[in-house]
């Protein structure tokens, strides 16, 4: 047998990034999907059956049982109902990165955390600037949030000039920018807060955390949980994504067994299932005992995986392929008839563009420099700063979370239509620039300009 020397080095390495490859991989599709639905809704917006994608987002639909009904439009299912569901996933990310992830320990966390500081501080004080004291100042976190199916998508699409520690600089920024997010949605974008149904909200809470220290696993618990979650979070006057966030953490996050007995365990199932009966032709659905060590061994496996990283696998599909491309859908529909030029010069749609344009860029690439320059963090392997400065243009990708903010922001259409425009027109060329300079850096030049 042939034995390649660097195996026993090469091998744990691809066994730990394979896992961010095959997410980023997954990202990038999900990206060109996001974008073939924000065009279909923008050309439907703007074509002779615009009246149609309107009408569509105001169909009604009720959802309830007993006495307790609710009835609402599609697009606020989109946007209250799904969202949640997306915002429950970014939890259980932030939950992942800040036990296991970039997030984990303060030297590692230190780089994407003072930069995605700067990238949420500066794109907000460019529009405040603009539009302070305005009638479209409220949409100030409209440019703070990166999406990170987007500018991940781009990033992987660059292939081998894109490093992976600038990949995972860039996911771990994103998911912070999606902390700062939640936070701002929370605290400045939650009008009156109904005492009462707060209180549920916060029962329910302790339920799923006393179901998580009581060792509870299965998902239909937290699930019937997060509902009255939801439902009491949306009654309060706290937007309702909130709950997702909320929830994510009380899932549970250890194994139910130690690897010692997970390999027991599993090694019996497998030797059982060596030893039972064989039919010929193999047929498992003829053969009992075989049946029955398959399902020992799966038993086996879900005791050692974490209901949250099982949780996280099994929605993350959903939420690529399926919940943000219909939020696009149903939020990118901006209607272009009129002075589109005019609109551009709108205090809103500049304030956007400008602070994801500009102010993302700057508020990533100088707070990355500051955190290295005092010594909190270094570079990742094999980035070099204009990977950072590619990498802050990325960031200024801001769409499905800038049109999330951009609705709960304004509910005049004019100020609406306007962020939207600043969104569109900001991300586009976020990500052509931000490409444009990653692929303009030679591969050699990653091993010779490395910040001292």
């Amino acid at each position: 047998m042939n034995i390649n020397p660097g195996d026993w080095i090469h091998k744990p390495f691809v066994n730990l990034v394979s896992p961010f490859l095959k997410f980023a991989g997954r990202e990038a599709l999900g990206g060109i999907i996001l974008l073939a639905c924000t065009l279909a809704a923008l050309v439907w917006a703007n074509s002779p059956w615009s009246a149609s994608y309107a009408a569509l987002w105001h169909i009604p639909l009720t959802i309830g049982f007993g006495g307790f009904t609710l009835s609402h439009d599609l697009h606020f299912w989109v946007n209250d109902g799904l969202m949640a569901i997306f915002f429950f996933v970014v939890g259980l990310e932030v939950k992942r990165e800040l036990l296991a992830g970039e997030l984990a320990s303060p030297r590692q966390a230190a780089l994407p955390l003072v930069a995605a500081a700067g990238g949420v501080a500066v794109p907000a004080l460019f529009y405040f600037g603009i539009n302070a004291g305005g009638p479209g100042a409220a949409g100030w976190g409209i440019p703070m949030a990166t999406d990170i199916a987007f500018a991940l998508g781009v990033l992987t699409l660059l292939g081998s000039r894109a490093p992976l520690g600038l990949k995972v600089f860039l996911t771990a920024l994103a998911i912070v920018d999606d902390i700062a997010a939640v936070l701002v949605i929370a605290v400045f974008y939650t009008a009156q807060v109904a005492l009462l149904p707060l209180a549920v909200a916060g029962c329910c809470l302790l339920l799923a955390l006393a179901a998580n220290r009581m060792g509870v696993r299965r998902p239909l618990v937290y699930a019937l949980l997060g509902a009255v979650l939801w439902a009491t979070v949306l009654e309060s006057g706290v937007h309702a994504t909130i709950a997702g966030v909320l929830l994510a953490f009380m899932i549970p996050s250890r194994n139910a067994i130690v690897q010692r007995a997970f390999l027991k365990e599993s090694r019996a199932a497998l030797d059982h299932f060596e030893k039972a009966s064989k039919t010929e032709p193999f047929d498992i659905l003829a053969d009992i005992e075989q049946q029955t060590a398959v399902e020992a061994l799966e038993i086996a496996c879900e005791k050692m995986q974490p209901p949250l990283q099982r949780l996280e696998h099994a929605l993350h599909p959903w939420i690529t392929f399926a919940i943000m491309p219909l939020f696009a859908l149903a939020n990118a529909g901006v209607s272009l008839s009129g002075d589109v030029g005019a609109l551009v010069l709108q205090p809103v749609t500049l304030g956007v563009i400008l602070g994801l344009m500009l102010g993302k860029p700057l508020g990533v690439t100088l707070a990355a420099w500051l955190a290295v320059r005092f010594g909190l963090a270094s570079l990742p392997a094999n980035v070099t700063w204009r990977h950072i400065h590619g990498a802050g243009w990325l960031a200024g990708i801001g769409f499905t979370m800038s049109l999330f903010m951009a609705g709960l922001s304004f509910q005049d259409e004019g100020y609406l239509t306007q962020a939207k425009l600043g969104i569109l027109l900001a991300s586009f060329f976020a990500a052509v620039i931000g490409s444009t300079l990653i692929l303009r850096i030679k591969p050699a030049q990653a091993d010779t300009t490395q910040a001292r």
